[in-house]
């Protein structure tokens, strides 16, 4: 084992868990309104204009098509202009951000689709509004499925940060191209893909184990 390689792994596994979390905050910020929109706005719903979450979608899966290499590239002058610099791994959660923000949108509005329709026809007719119906009916019945999504969103974050080392933004997937592949250093690339896939697995364990955590208690008290 190289002197130099536990250091090179923490300061990758430091820089990648920065982006995921940062990421993570920013897209879930921005996707998190999208979601409720698109849910509430479909036809038959409890807010419905077709028009509204026609192009919504359509922004959406716009975003959704562009490889995440190239959207960071077209970004450069937007990130530029955020952060002062294209570059560097604190730049790239601009990038990040935006191309894993309407993936998290469309995990939220399938997981608020889940809920039972019953439900909320009984809060209508208990005059509950709108609001009411999104934050005490929608959000609380969809919280497991919302938990599940929103932990393969986390997951598929990882990757996305592993792409953004290609162009040099740090984490474990720059350092796996850097002093790995190009520096031909197989203990590297092991050690990059191996803490890769455990911080992977501890996030899905993480994420099934809160939410049969909360079925369990839901359960518990009706």
């Amino acid at each position: 084992m190289s002197d130099d390689l536990i250091e090179l792994l923490l300061v990758g596994l430091g820089q990648t868990i920065y982006m995921m979390a940062a990421t993570a905050i920013v897209s879930f910020i921005l996707g998190f309104p999208l979601g409720i929109i698109m849910a509430i706005t479909d036809k038959g719903n409890i807010w419905s204009h077709i028009k509204v979450n026609k192009t919504l979608g359509t922004i959406i899966n716009i975003i959704r098509s562009v490889p995440e290499i190239i959207l960071i590239v077209i970004l450069i002058p937007f990130t530029r202009l955020i952060m002062g610099t294209s570059l560097g791994t604190t730049a790239t959660i601009v990038p990040l951000s935006v191309g894993a923000a309407p993936y998290l949108a469309r995990i939220i509005e399938n997981s608020l689709r889940e809920v039972d329709k019953g439900k909320i026809e009984a809060a209508l007719s208990m005059g509950a509004n709108q609001f009411q119906i999104v934050t005490k009916v929608i959000i609380p019945e969809a919280l497991p499925s919302l938990i599940r999504g929103l932990t393969l969103g986390l997951i598929s974050i990882i990757g996305l940060t592993a792409i953004a080392g290609a162009t040099g933004a740090g984490g474990l997937g720059s350092y796996a191209i850097r002093f790995g592949y190009q520096r031909y250093r197989t203990d590297v690339l092991i050690g990059t893909v191996v803490l890769i896939i455990l911080l992977v697995q501890g996030i899905q364990y993480f994420g099934d184990s809160l939410a049969k955590y909360i079925n369990r208690k839901r359960y518990k008290y009706e």
